[in-house]
């Protein structure tokens, strides 16, 4: 590393590199991992970025890729990043040396493969990198850009863009201080469900030593016939063959706003004789097992040993499910009969629904709705992943997130997402507060970020291992209890189902 007037400066491949310094850590922002994926490279795979001349700034984020906005009742809670251009394939680092040869953490941001980007706040990585540990996020295609599948000789460039991201940090990380051998990837929700699938994945074998799923799992693929629905139901939308070459054709925005029209209405009045099993998983787009990027379903790649010698980290907040009812208005408002068939629709009998009861005796119906859909959208398939991994040659450790937010009235609970500030210590951020309160324990963020630190640097989060004999997890708050197969009554009553 060179300096001028005190900017750090690095070289990569491509360049020179200046970027700035962030609460201590030296920060490279929006720097381009793959060409702009526009034109001729319009939903195909990523191309490698090309070199420039001089030194790049590295100051400020880079542009964020083609999407629309968040559902309105969620725009409080993730607040967007949208900077214009073209240059989207971008990451941002933050180290804390760059003559080290610090741990890595890639991070994959969420979203329903429909939102976000590396820029958020909550993702800032200076809390990382002054624990010793280098912290990259990223940005990838999304909907249709990053997911459109028509059966076609391209599949899946929303991963193949992750893939390009994580080479880019083997051949360039060193120059941060980074030890390209010491990579853990990350995600959660959407980027948790690219973790389990990029654990599959030929292309990316060797490009990370680590991995960790938040509330999201190896379950949330599609098959190529729903892959072809969606894209039917796209073209239809835009009057255009549905093709690859035609969807292309139609201009990024109206493209973007009619894959989110999509997801509206999946997540919001979705049709079973329409729509399918996509009824049930609510994600129009995303990862498609098109027998070539993804050769097969990630599960049942994870049970026969792909990705077995790499240590995993996964688990799921306790109330993920009160994300999708509390800030809509609609937990209160839902009625028995509402809880029987939504439950009946999940795989559930009534008596199964009564051990939940049970188990929450002061709860309303949409309190004991939010819990089945909790485990059926994020615990259950957390704990597939887990179970497929038993005879693994690397451990697989299970968590839970336990902390309550106070906010929307102390409804809103330990819902789905509101760990992330507390994974990246990024509780100043007033971004963070709608989601985790206005007086969020500094104490949960310490225990969080310290685990988390702890599985990337040592590979062990400070528990034991999970195995189907204990199935012991990582209950976390302001500290950390092991306990074996907790709400395991609830656990067995998706065996078979789910």
């Amino acid at each position: 590393m060179s300096e001028t007037s005190s900017a750090p400066v690095v070289r990569v491949q491509q360049g020179e590199l200046r970027g700035t310094t962030d609460r201590g850590a030296l920060a490279f922002l929006g720097v381009p991992f793959a060409a702009p994926p526009f034109g001729a490279d319009r939903m195909r795979a990523p191309r490698p970025a090309a070199a420039w001349e001089g030194v790049r700034d590295a100051t400020r984020f880079g542009p964020t890729s083609p999407k629309g906005p968040y559902p309105p009742q969620y725009q409080d809670l993730f607040v967007e990043v949208d900077i214009p251009g073209e240059d989207c394939l971008n990451l941002n680092v933050w180290a804390p040396d760059t003559a080290g040869s610090a741990p890595v953490l890639v991070w994959i941001h969420g979203g329903s493969f429909m939102n976000g980007s590396g820029s958020v706040a909550a993702y800032n990585g200076a809390a990382f990198a002054r624990d010793g540990v280098v912290c990259v996020t990223v940005n990838y295609r999304l909907g249709a850009e990053g997911f459109l599948y028509t059966g076609d000789d391209t599949a899946n460039p929303g991963l193949l863009d992750q893939v390009a991201a994580l080479r880019w940090v083997r051949d360039n990380i060193a120059a941060f201080g980074g030890d390209p051998g010491r990579v853990t990837v990350a995600g959660e929700s959407a980027g948790a469900m690219s973790v389990t699938t990029l654990l599959s994945m030929p292309a990316a074998e060797g490009l990370f030593q680590q991995a960790i799923a938040q509330s999201g799992a190896a379950a949330h693929t599609m098959g190529p016939e729903d892959g072809r629905r969606v894209a039917g139901f796209l073209a239809e939308a835009l009057g255009v063959e549905a093709t690859r070459e035609a969807i292309a054709a139609v201009p990024v925005e109206r493209v973007t706003a009619a894959a989110s029209a999509l997801t509206e209405e999946v997540q919001t009045a979705p049709d079973p004789q329409k729509w399918g099993a996509l009824a049930m998983s609510l994600l129009p787009f995303m990862p498609t097992v098109d027998g070539e990027v993804v050769p097969r379903p990630p599960l049942a790649a994870i049970t026969d040993g792909v990705g077995a010698g790499v240590p995993l980290l996964i688990g799921s907040t306790k109330d993920e499910g009160r994300l999708f009812s509390v800030p809509a208005g609609a937990i209160g408002a839902i009625d028995e009969a509402t809880l029987a068939g939504a439950a009946a629709a999940y795989g559930l009998a009534p008596a199964d629904v009564e051990v939940y009861r049970r188990n929450r005796p002061d709860a309303r119906p949409g309190d004991l709705l939010a819990a089945i859909v909790t485990d059926w959208f994020f615990r259950v398939p957390a704990l597939r992943v887990a179970e497929a991994r038993a005879a693994a040659t690397a451990p697989t450790w299970v968590y839970r997130f336990d902390h309550w937010s106070t906010s929307y009235d102390g409804e809103l609970g330990a819902c789905h997402a509101v760990e992330l500030p507390f994974v990246f210590d990024t509780l100043h951020e007033p971004s963070t507060r709608p989601l985790v309160g206005d007086a969020a324990p500094q104490v949960v963020a310490d225990t969080t970020h310290a685990t988390w630190v702890s599985f990337i640097r040592r590979g062990d989060p400070g528990w034991a291992p999970y195995t189907t004999g204990s199935r012991t997890t990582g209950l976390i708050n302001d500290k950390v209890e092991a306990v074996d197969d907790p709400a395991g009554d609830e656990r067995r009553l998706w065996d078979g189902v789910r």
